[in-house]
């Protein structure tokens, strides 16, 4: 049973990425810095914040992190995450395994107190073609993590997700039978994508489960190569959309609470109701 133990104000940032990484990092901790003043408890910036999103960007941005202290990206989020006294969960950025030289797709998320909690690679990679509006294939460069995602905080357990992790309803459903009390993803859906199942699939992962579901976007830069939908989100468990963003940079803050997914489970029980004697249990 998926528990949240405590209300909580959870921000979003939505924020446009450049070429120059020191900037996204100082763009990136003005904006955690406003949401904090703003009372938020979990901050989440959008995916691939350090750097602009696209597989032939992915080596020359890319970090190791086996040793932080050489990782620019994880000692900002740390102590920014210790500044403000909130969990951050840093969106993604591109991360080197340097004894493979495999890439990937890494989310960090950070205590109040500035220590490291997960490591979520993204698992599902983005490889589409949609003749005639686009074509991408994260597989090109990026290699696949294997491990699903699950946070531990003074809150209860989030699960945690990266853009096309979204897709796949197995990874919420394990995660809220797991007992998550949301999903977070980071993801930077594109023009085409966007319009059609960005809002769609966040509702749904949120009505499957009875469980909170927030999106975080990059914001949109017409001047980039990768157009970013945007539309950061938060999802109540009923599918309602609490707070949300257009394509420009900014901030959606929206409070969590336990009695929301009590009334909502209360209401329509399927938590209650599953049929596990007619199909298995995806967390067996």
């Amino acid at each position: 049973m998926s528990i949240l133990k405590q209300p909580f104000k959870i921000a979003l940032v939505q924020l446009a990425a450049g070429p120059d990484k020191a900037a996204n990092l100082a763009h990136a901790k003005t904006k955690v810095l406003e949401a904090a003043k703003a009372g938020a408890n979990v901050i989440v910036l959008p995916e691939c914040f350090n750097s602009p999103y696209g597989t032939n960007y992915f080596p020359q941005y890319a970090e190791s992190l086996t040793a932080p202290n050489s990782s620019p990206s994880f000692s900002t989020l740390s102590s920014i995450a210790k500044e403000t006294s909130t969990y951050l969960i840093g969106g993604s950025i591109p991360e080197v395994d340097p004894n493979t030289q495999k890439l990937y797709n890494t989310s960090l998320v950070f205590s109040p107190m500035g220590e490291l909690l997960a490591t979520h690679r993204k698992i599902h990679l983005f490889d589409i073609d949609i003749p005639g509006k686009i074509q991408f294939k994260e597989s090109e460069v990026l290699s696949p993590g294997d491990n699903m995602t699950i946070v531990e905080t003074e809150y209860g357990k989030i699960g945690l997700g990266i853009c096309y992790d979204i897709r796949f309803p197995e990874l919420a459903m394990t995660a809220a039978r797991k007992g998550c009390f949301a999903m977070i993803y980071p993801g930077a859906f594109n023009m085409t994508t966007g319009p059609l199942h960005w809002s769609l699939l966040a509702r749904s992962r949120a009505v499957d489960n009875q469980i909170y579901v927030a999106l975080c976007s990059p914001a949109r830069d017409m001047n980039a190569s990768y157009h970013a939908w945007g539309h950061s989100m938060v999802v109540d468990p009923n599918g309602e959309i609490l707070q949300e963003l257009e394509h420009s940079e900014g901030l959606v803050l929206a409070n969590l609470s336990r009695e929301r997914i009590e009334e909502v489970r209360k209401g329509i029980p399927v938590t209650m109701q599953r049929r596990f004697d007619v199909y298995k249990n995806v967390v067996d």
